[in-house]
């Protein structure tokens, strides 16, 4: 596997985890006043994850 492909595939990865933690975020906003509690935590859960991916992008286009 060239480099490129495993930045495809790493890119794929974090892409895959971001949209599941953007839906975590949006089932808990539907949930709320129930877990409360846990708003930060998500938030920040879904934060890094765009960061992550966000950054890898950058890396692979400059």
């Amino acid at each position: 596997m060239s480099d490129i492909d495993a930045l495809k595939d790493e890119v794929k990865k974090l892409n895959a985890r971001a949209t599941q933690k953007k839906m975590d975020l949006h089932d808990l906003s539907e949930e709320l006043p129930q877990n409360w509690q846990s708003i930060l935590q998500v938030a920040q859960e879904t934060y890094d994850a765009y960061k992550t991916l966000t950054e890898t992008v950058s890396y692979t286009h400059p």
